[in-house]
């Protein structure tokens, strides 16, 4: 019986250690998460298609490495807010991985957008101060090292700064780990982010996108390594390289908004409209829906920047009854998440613009307001000068000069603004337009050389300064503009000569299409000017317009032929 007795109390001992085992093993929250805003939840996805191939090895919990690169996948398509919370999910389940931390700082980081909000540079720093204590492999410790540098003195040390240091973490861990396909591909990321956009030689995006292609060949279905190849190649220069890179992405990841619309910014340099059409179709539709699991009363600013780029093919393919519904929807757009995203508070203003003075409706440029969302347009100096680049240009044609100088001096305001708030690009942007719209108000006073000379400023201006990744284009090209002036001092073969300069760098512009026609034309190049007009013909061919630079290109091609 004591033996019984002994053995039955083994037994006992070795059920509680079980018990205690298994609490043991039970995630306990970290603490010091307590701080910090944490997007959580279930993902809303609205496709059950794939994200693209990922896979990153992880000293933590085996059970969680599907989600892990699940999160990856997201956040190489800038899927970020269900990126963050899929990290997340990680973090919870295993609040020892450090790795989980990293991914949820590298989420919040954005490295190719804007972000008005400057909360997640406080978040940032948390998040790698805690992972920065937690047990982690040696190359996992240099991950977190490097996105830690970024958030380190975020209050103290600019941006442009805090992207060099990253990248410089970044390149010691891609020459360290040469096997390592995240590290080259975050470094690849990180060449590009750091890039100066006035730089025209595109010296970093060459470097960075030829670390991707030579990845590419052995990843094919990463969706990182596409997506980024785009972004490199996102310039009318460098657009042919990424085509069939363009073409592939939207495959690799399906299930991606953002994946739907980004080989859109490829095909719109190369003019190749109704492929934008197509594939950002895809992509607002994906927004949409991810919209109605978020909030189905708000737009996701994913759909509107989708949209911006459908409005300006719809116009160059001279279709103004589809982009009048597609600028229709957005003027009922009253909520917005994220709330004043660049892509958006950027598309909402220059759609409108787009519509009116591509079309050159001058008196409905000359009226143009803001949106009435409650977004702090004074604080958005770049967007709303827009506005009043297009009011210049509306009150000089229509022979308001007062009004006209009126809105010139308002882009200088900002222009100002820029400089003191040390947004060099958009300040630049806004220089661009100052000089155009001045231009246009001394062709209104009479002051014909002046006006010229403007002009031309602008324009070299313009050359000098690379396209911010954002935008489907310039409002208008300044060589476009050029040459429009110069139609109007009655100068067409330096007028040609500016529309074939814009139509290098624009390919299949309707206005530079339409433009370079009336210039061989009044310049007695009448084969030439039928060359224009035939591919303007071609150009809008199946699209629902009444346009009547359309109608005069088919009478000139029906008399040439006659």
């Amino acid at each position: 019986m004591k033996s019984l007795n002994s053995y039955f109390h083994v037994i006992c001992i070795l059920f509680f250690t079980l018990i205690l085992a298994c609490k043991d093993k039970t995630p306990k929250p970290n603490p010091a998460l307590a701080s910090i805003d944490l997007k959580r939840g279930e993902l809303l996805l609205c496709s059950t298609e794939q994200f693209g191939d990922v896979s990153f090895s992880l000293s933590c919990n085996y059970e969680i490495r599907e989600t892990f690169d699940l999160a990856l996948s997201l956040l190489h398509s800038f899927e970020y807010a269900e990126a963050e919370k899929a990290f997340v999910k990680v973090l919870d389940a295993d609040p020892e991985c450090a790795m989980a931390y990293w991914g949820v700082a590298m989420s919040i980081y954005n490295s190719l957008w804007m972000q008005s909000d400057l909360s997640y540079l406080k978040k940032g720093e948390k998040l790698t101060e805690i992972a920065k204590k937690l047990s982690a492999s040696d190359l996992e410790k240099e991950y977190i090292d490097a996105i830690t540098i970024f958030y380190k003195d975020w209050d103290t040390v600019d941006k442009s700064t805090r992207k060099l240091r990253y990248e410089e973490k970044m390149e010691a861990i891609y020459n360290k780990h040469k096997d390592d396909t995240e590290a080259a591909v975050f470094y690849a990321l990180a060449i590009r982010a750091a890039a100066d956009p006035n730089d025209k030689t595109y010296a970093r995006q060459k470097k960075s996108g030829k670390i991707l292609e030579d990845l590419f060949i052995d990843n094919p279905t990463h969706p990182g390594i596409a997506h980024y190849i785009i972004h490199n190649y996102d310039y009318p220069e460098l657009a042919q390289r990424a085509l069939t890179t363009a073409r592939r992405y939207a495959e690799i990841a399906p299930a991606s908004a953002h994946a739907q619309h980004m080989p859109s910014h490829i095909f719109t340099r190369l003019g190749l409209w109704q492929e934008s059409i197509n594939t950002n179709i895809n992509s607002a539709s994906s927004a949409v829906c991810y919209a109605e699991s978020i909030n189905p009363e708000a737009n996701w600013a994913q759909e509107i920047h989708a949209v911006d780029y459908l409005v300006y093919a719809h116009l160059q393919m001279g279709n103004n009854e589809k982009a009048q519904e597609y600028l229709n929807e957005t003027q009922n757009i009253t909520t917005v998440f994220p709330k004043q995203h660049f892509a958006s508070t950027y598309a909402l203003v220059a759609i409108p613009v787009r519509m009116a003075i591509e079309n050159k409706q001058w008196e409905v440029a000359s009226n143009l307001k803001l949106p009435s969302i409650d977004f702090t347009w004074e604080t958005l100096h770049w967007e709303t000068a827009m506005l009043h680049f297009a009011k210049a240009l509306g009150y000089s044609h229509t022979g308001n000069i007062e009004a006209a100088e009126n809105e010139l001096h308002k882009l200088q305001t900002l222009y100002n603004a820029l400089i003191t708030t040390n947004e060099t690009y958009k300040a630049g942007q806004v220089n661009i337009q100052v000089h155009a719209s001045e231009a246009w108000i001394e062709l209104a006073k009479g002051n014909n050389d002046k006006a010229l000379s403007l002009m031309k400023k602008a324009a070299l201006l313009e050359n000098q300064t690379s396209k911010h990744p954002v935008t489907p284009g310039e409002i208008l090209p300044a060589d476009e503009l050029l040459g429009d002036l110069l139609l109007a001092l009655q100068k067409p073969k330096e007028a040609l000569e500016a529309y074939e300069i814009n139509l290098k760098g624009h390919p299949n512009r309707f206005n530079g299409i339409y433009g370079a026609a009336q210039a061989a034309k009044q310049s007695g190049n009448l084969e030439k000017a039928s060359v224009y007009f035939k591919q303007l013909i071609v150009l809008t061919k199946g699209s629902n317009n009444d346009r009547p630079e359309v109608i005069e290109a088919k009478r000139n091609v029906e008399r040439t032929t006659l």
